[in-house]
């Protein structure tokens, strides 16, 4: 997108039906949210962003399903139906704030399918608490650096499975990333906001 974005901004979006964006979606596309939780209201306001949230799709046509690689709170790195955040996130209710799709443009088949293993192969890897601390004290204080581990806030899923394919999004310059940083990458088109 390479602009930043204001919630306003983004709440004034058009929400789109997902089954008419839906036949447009396609693997390596990525997901991003702004959401009215606790932890994603954090998040908002330590990154200076509207984003909480990034993850990446993959439309498995064999099945008819799109799904969307994530690193959560609860359960670490998994795969879950993106129809999820529409219907059922939390107790039968749809995702609580502002979901959209987002296409790198720069990206091959050859890229997809080598991201897409990578982020298989990391399927139930623990989520990095302990990044959220640092990403807090790199802020604040100004101290920390980055480290690469095999646990991942959602942000850094992204960015080693797009690392392992070619792609590297840019860090920001305290040493993190986050979903506002992967979001300002300027091959990055907004395809639509569902939610």
């Amino acid at each position: 997108m390479a602009a930043h974005i204001e919630k306003s901004d983004l709440e004034a979006l058009p929400v789109l039906s997902y089954q008419a964006l839906r036949p447009q979606i396609r693997s390596g596309d990525l997901l991003f949210t702004s959401g009215d939780y606790l932890v994603s209201k954090a998040i908002q306001t330590m990154t200076g962003s509207a984003w909480s949230h990034v993850g990446i799709v993959f439309h498995i046509e064999a099945i008819d399903r799109i799904l969307l690689l994530e690193s959560v709170e609860d359960m670490g790195v998994r795969f879950a139906p993106l129809s999820k955040y529409l219907k059922n996130y939390e107790n039968g209710k749809p995702y609580k704030g502002r979901v959209a799709i987002a296409r790198c443009d720069d990206i091959t088949p050859d890229m997809v399918r080598t991201l897409s293993v990578f982020g298989v192969d990391e399927l139930t890897r623990p989520y990095d608490t302990d990044e959220i601390a640092n990403v807090l004290a790199r802020i604040t204080l100004g101290k920390g650096k980055r480290k690469r581990d095999r646990e991942y806030i959602c942000s850094e899923l992204v960015y080693e499975c797009f690392a392992h394919a070619g792609k590297e999004f840019r860090y920001n310059r305290k040493g993190f990333i986050s979903p506002q940083d992967i979001w300002l990458d300027d091959r990055l088109s907004l395809l639509g906001r569902i939610l």
